[in-house]
């Protein structure tokens, strides 16, 4: 899996008690800078947060000042975890396709046919090519050995020649 960017300006706040709700998270950071957005992401069943949330500041570095400061610290009687976060994922791996229209893939998909179909293309041609370059090969090679015949069928009604292959023979 690729190495996700973190954001540096978003943190992940975790360990919140119950009664931490985001107007208090707001309070709790606003003393290291101006604050974008604060989330507490619910649970669907219970409505109430899942014990961590998010912290956006409009710096970066009021981002870094909160973490090292508030990393640890306690917050209604809870030791708070907080760390950069990293990007939302939505179902779908890297692309969240959930959060994508169905045609969004289209413009890719077409071009991976298109390189697929090439790729099939080329790969007919050079076999097209081995086999026309086997084929001229089988020729030659059966030239060569119908010339070999030829010879020896020439040697058979040439007197000469068959003396000779004889002395050849005898040394």
């Amino acid at each position: 899996m690729a190495q996700q960017a973190v954001q540096k300006n978003t943190l992940y706040v975790g360990g919140l008690a119950e009664e931490v709700n985001e107007a208090i998270l707001h309070a709790a950071f606003i003393p290291f800078g101006d604050i974008k957005d604060v989330k507490t992401p619910l649970d669907q069943a219970t409505q109430k947060h899942r014990s961590f949330g998010f912290v956006t500041f409009l710096e970066k570095e009021d981002a870094a000042a909160a973490m090292d400061n508030m990393d640890g610290a306690e917050l209604y009687g809870r030791v708070l975890t907080v760390n950069y976060a990293l990007p939302e994922r939505i179902k779908g791996g890297e692309q969240g396709w959930a959060a994508q229209p169905i045609w969004a893939d289209a413009d890719t998909w077409f071009e991976r046919q298109q390189q697929e179909e090439e790729m099939q293309r080329i790969q007919a041609e050079n076999q097209a090519a081995m086999r026309a370059a086997e084929e001229l090969h089988r020729k030659k090679l059966a030239e060569e050995r119908q010339g070999e015949k030829e010879e020896e069928t020439e040697m058979k009604d040439d007197p000469m020649a068959r003396a000779e292959a004889q002395v050849l023979n005898q040394s």
